[in-house]
């Protein structure tokens, strides 16, 4: 502190004024976490969107809507869709006065049969629509200002790259050492170019049209689904990046481009691609929250989906144990494959749901679960349980103590599935809905007891 600080009347010590803490790393933490907060909320995302981002994911959204703002800087009264759209689809400027025009570009993405993506020479994605969870079930917060070929398949990474290079001819790492890594972006081999070398943005020669495959949570026969991309390379301005002796570099290269599935959605997918939501978890799979989507679909509030306990009480009786072993295999290797299952609606109906789980972590530890859920009609969900494998690795005896460590051991119930589901049925007249009865021992919140609540008319 300076001498002329030290005895000011009426000064108030610093941080006296933040709870009076004296530890100065928590004060610093308690600021930089209200800044946080601060930012997150100027966001352009829902608030439950914005709730379960992490700092790190704060940041980066932060830096990619800064850059992309720079770029979308005079450009009057267009979104940032908007203003990606236009240009690709042929539509020229549009001046700020011209509001219905504004309107109706805003609004093609929706009526596009796919998502528009704009990458940099790096690899990494300086802007996805939001109707890329759609096709990909991956949210706009989850791509931005991320590499993309974290999304591509391996084999196809060349061909991508390949279409970055304005002459299709992108440098080769030399001899002796390591190619790019994969899932890793090209700042080390972007290769850095003046605007006199390059042919003007107009050209056809900077026309692109090609085929990769991108991972797919709704996917469900190889986990990834095969894009047309057709678009073209233009100049990314705004961007103020320097070299490494610190002179300004001019504007670089980027592909813009409209992401369409190479084979056209049937009626089922299109009925249902606008349907998709979100659910947040903990590690047991108690709900968190839920995205306005997920509302609209099963008919709860957050405040009624956290007062109900586990997840598993939404759970079909006949579903819980294929959903338990996909629960097991997430917190082995942090994703759960796609799963089809029935959940339980406000109105006591089931519906059934294609759903992705994955873990968050957190400084290196799991911290919650993120769950994307397609929802799907009838006929799609009986189809996919004529094919359910019914080989599981525990019983409904011994299915709770895997989960959550439970000493209840119920011996007396027999296993739903010797008999097809009969018994499910059965047993159930026996329970109240909403009941948490410990006849027999059972724990309510294990997998059992979660069934056990359900009330006989569900079924």
């Amino acid at each position: 502190p300076f001498p002329g600080n030290a005895a000011v009347p009426g000064r108030t010590r610093p941080g006296a004024a933040e709870g009076g803490s004296s530890n100065p790393s928590k004060r610093h933490r308690e600021r930089l976490n209200r800044e946080l907060e601060r930012l997150a909320g100027l966001l352009p995302f829902p608030p439950d969107v914005v709730a379960g981002l992490d700092k790190l994911s704060v940041l980066r959204l932060s830096a990619g809507f800064l850059r992309a703002r720079s770029f979308f800087s005079g450009k009057g009264r267009l979104g940032f869709t908007a203003g990606i759209a236009a240009p690709l689809l042929g539509i020229a400027a549009v001046s700020p006065g011209t509001c219905g025009m504004c309107l109706l570009i805003s609004s093609l993405p929706q009526a596009l049969n796919g998502f528009v993506l704009v990458v940099t020479s790096e690899g990494l994605i300086f802007y996805s629509s939001h109707t890329i969870q759609d096709y990909l079930g991956f949210h706009q917060t989850d791509v931005m200002h991320q590499s993309v070929f974290e999304l591509i398949h391996t084999e196809d990474q060349p061909e991508f790259r390949r279409n970055l290079h304005w002459a299709l001819n992108p440098p080769r790492a030399p001899e002796g050492e390591p190619a790019p890594e994969v899932g890793k972006s090209l700042g080390s081999s972007a290769v850095i170019y003046k605007p006199d070398q390059l042919p003007p943005e107009n050209s056809s020669f900077l026309e692109r049209s090609f085929v990769c495959r991108f991972r797919c949570l709704l996917d469900n026969s190889s986990g990834f689904l095969a894009l047309n991309l057709q678009g073209r390379l233009k100049f990314l301005h705004g961007q103020n990046k320097r070299s490494e002796d610190g002179s300004a570099l001019p504007p670089q290269l980027a592909l813009f481009a409209i992401s369409t599935p190479l084979q056209p959605p049937s009626i089922l997918q299109i009925r249902t691609k606008n349907m998709i939501f979100r659910t947040k978890h903990k590690l047991d799979f108690t709900p968190l929250a839920c995205d306005a989507r997920g509302k609209i679909v099963l008919g709860y509030t957050e405040a009624e989906l956290r007062m109900c306990g586990t997840g598993y009480q939404f759970v079909h009786a006949a579903d819980t144990l294929y959903c338990a072993e996909n629960h097991v295999r997430m917190m082995k290797t942090g994703e759960s494959g796609l799963t089809v299952f029935r959940l339980l609606t406000k109105e006591n109906c089931w519906k059934w749901v294609q759903a992705n789980a994955r873990l968050v972590y957190k400084n290196g530890k799991p911290e919650y679960i993120v769950v994307t859920q397609r929802p799907l009609v009838d006929e799609e969900g009986g189809e996919h349980l004529r094919k359910r494998s019914m080989h599981l690795p525990f019983t409904f005896a011994t299915g709770e103590a895997l989960l959550y460590q439970s000493t209840h051991s119920p011996l007396g119930f027999p296993d739903p599935f010797q008999s097809k589901g009969k018994t499910t049925k059965s047993k159930k007249t026996s329970c109240s809905h909403g009941g948490r009865s410990q006849k027999n021992g059972i724990d309510p919140s294990s997998l059992l007891g979660a069934a056990m609540q359900h009330g006989k008319a569900v079924y």
